[in-house]
């Protein structure tokens, strides 16, 4: 059995109360489960959400809803314990602020789930400089076989002979990547995942897919070129407000 689940907090740092931010008088959580609903039908969603504000008006628009504990420290917790009532075997993590998340990018996480992949993502190429800089757009190189080498903040990979400046070609045309946040797991990876603990790496870039690298495990990375946008500004809002 395979199960989208999605983690949904009703904190934010950056955005206050984003999920139930309303864009031309819907709330954002609520664009991101249509959209699900829209491009794979097939296959059961799910919402792990912290507070009984979400569940009502998840519920209310005919959407599943499992409540979590509220003190889980980031999403994948918050989805393991989702999947212990749940039991799906793959299981594809969509972020409640994904709003364009795709038919195509949720398939390509399933076809490497069922080829055997034990935690797959996605990736997208940069098409702007300024985005390659911005600490809040999260990097990852990945390997010749599309394997994850490594996810950061900073701007990487560093173009040594032009003093880190790939501007001065195109972007698209230079090995730089912006990480997506949506995921597949297997279900006996995500419990041994969760039970980990912290790592060093993890803690300074505040990325919790580092737990899995440092822990020896490969995380299978598909190169999409659909559209995204990830809500995590009041600017975003406005982006995908514009888009609509």
């Amino acid at each position: 059995m395979i199960a989208i689940i999605a983690p949904a907090r009703l904190a934010s740092t950056r955005f206050p109360e984003k999920l139930l931010y309303e864009i031309k008088g819907k709330a954002l959580i609520l664009w991101v489960a249509e959209r699900l609903a829209n491009q794979v039908p097939e296959i059961p969603q799910y919402f792990a959400v912290d507070h009984p504000r979400l569940q009502d008006i998840l519920e209310s628009a005919g959407f599943s809803t499992i409540i979590t504990r509220s003190d889980h420290t980031c999403g994948t917790d918050r989805l393991a314990e989702a999947n212990e009532r749940i039991g799906a075997d793959l299981i594809i993590n969509v972020q409640g602020d994904e709003p364009l998340v795709t038919r195509g990018q949720i398939k390509a996480l399933e076809a490497r789930l069922q080829n055997g992949s034990d935690m797959a993502s996605l990736a997208t190429p940069f098409e702007k400089w300024a985005d390659f800089l911005d600490p809040n757009q999260v990097k990852v190189v990945v390997d010749s076989q599309g394997r994850a080498l490594y996810f950061s903040r900073s701007a990487i990979p560093y173009a040594r002979d032009r003093e880190g400046d790939a501007s001065q070609s195109a972007i698209s045309n230079f090995p730089a990547y912006r990480h997506l946040g949506l995921y597949g797991y297997s279900s006996g990876f995500l419990r041994a995942f969760c039970s980990l603990p912290k790592t060093i790496l993890e803690e300074t870039e505040k990325l919790e897919q580092l737990r899995a690298l440092e822990n020896g495990y490969s995380i299978d990375v598909d190169i999409t070129d659909d559209p995204s946008i990830g809500v995590d500004t009041i600017e975003d809002a406005a982006a995908f407000e514009r888009l609509l």
